[in-house]
C-alpha cells in the first residue's frame, strides 16, 4: 500500500479527497450539535463581507501547494506536508463526530446585491454552522505555512519574499474565517494547536526516519553467486 501511494501520489489524493468529502458530508447531513461554541471576543469581531475572498482562495490555495510540492520540490517534502495535512483533516472530522459542534454567529441577514454578498449568501446556503471546531481552515492554512517556511526551493531574496506572501495568504485566510462569523475564536485556536501537535509529531517521526540505517541489499541468491 505504502509503494503504491509512493508511485501514484495523485491518485493517493484523489481517494482521500472522496474519503473527506463523504466523511464531511455525513457529518453535515446527520450530526445535531450539542455545544454551542462562543466568547466574548467573538462579539467584538466585525462581521467583514470581503473576507470571502481570502476564504474561498483557501481552496485554491491548498490544491496549488500540494501540486507545487510534489512536480517541483524533493519528493520527502511532498509527502512531509501531504501526510500531516491529510491526518490533521481525518483528526478534526473525528472531533467533530465525537463533539457535535457549531456556532451561531451569523447575521439575521445580508444587506446588498453586489457580488461579495451574494458570495457569503452562497456560503453560508452549502456550509452549515456545525463541526466548526477545530478549523478545517485555520489547520490547513497554518500546516501549509509551515510547509513554504521550510521549503528548500524557497532560498534567497525571491524565496524570502514568497516565503512572506505565503504567511500573509496564511493569516488572511485564518482572520477570514472569524470576520465571515463562520467560526468563533475558540475554532481557531483549537485549530492552531491541532496544527502545531500534528507538525510537531510529524517532525518527530521524519526525524526519527532519518536516524534509521538505510536497507541492505537483498541477498542474492546462491546461484548467482556460484556463476560469479
Amino acid at each position: 500500500m505504502v509503494t503504491w501511494c509512493k508511485r501514484h501520489p495523485i491518485q493517493f489524493m484523489a481517494l482521500y479527497l472522496v474519503f473527506y468529502l463523504s466523511f464531511f458530508t455525513l457529518l453535515e447531513s446527520s450530526v445535531v450539535p450539542t455545544v454551542i461554541l462562543h466568547c466574548r471576543l467573538d462579539d467584538m469581531i466585525p462581521f467583514v463581507k470581503y473576507a470571502i475572498i481570502p476564504y474561498y482562495l483557501w481552496f485554491l490555495w491548498i490544491v496549488g501547494t500540494l501540486f507545487w510540492q510534489l512536480y517541483r520540490a524533493p519528493k520527502q517534502e511532498f509527502w512531509r506536508l501531504c501526510l500531516p495535512l491529510f491526518a490533521g483533516m481525518t483528526l478534526a472530522l473525528m472531533i467533530c463526530a465525537v463533539i457535535p459542534n457549531g456556532v451561531d454567529l451569523r447575521p439575521a441577514s445580508i444587506e446588498g446585491s453586489d457580488i461579495f454578498s451574494q458570495l457569503v449568501r452562497g456560503l453560508w446556503s452549502a456550509d452549515t454552522s456545525t463541526n466548526v471546531c477545530p478549523s478545517i481552515h485555520v489547520f490547513n492554512s497554518l500546516t501549509l505555512d509551515f510547509a513554504y517556511q521550510r521549503s528548500s526551493l524557497l532560498t534567497g531574496r525571491r524565496g524570502r519574499a514568497v516565503r512572506i506572501c505565503a504567511r500573509i495568504m496564511d493569516i488572511s485566510i485564518i482572520l477570514s474565517t472569524m470576520l465571515l462569523k463562520q467560526h468563533s475564536v475558540i475554532d481557531v485556536v483549537c485549530g492552531i494547536v491541532l496544527a502545531v501537535a500534528v507538525d510537531r509529531v510529524a517532525s518527530a517521526v521524519s526525524a526519527e526516519l532519518a536516524r534509521r540505517p538505510a536497507a541492505l541489499p537483498a541477498e542474492q541468491p546462491r546461484a548467482a553467486l556460484e556463476r560469479e
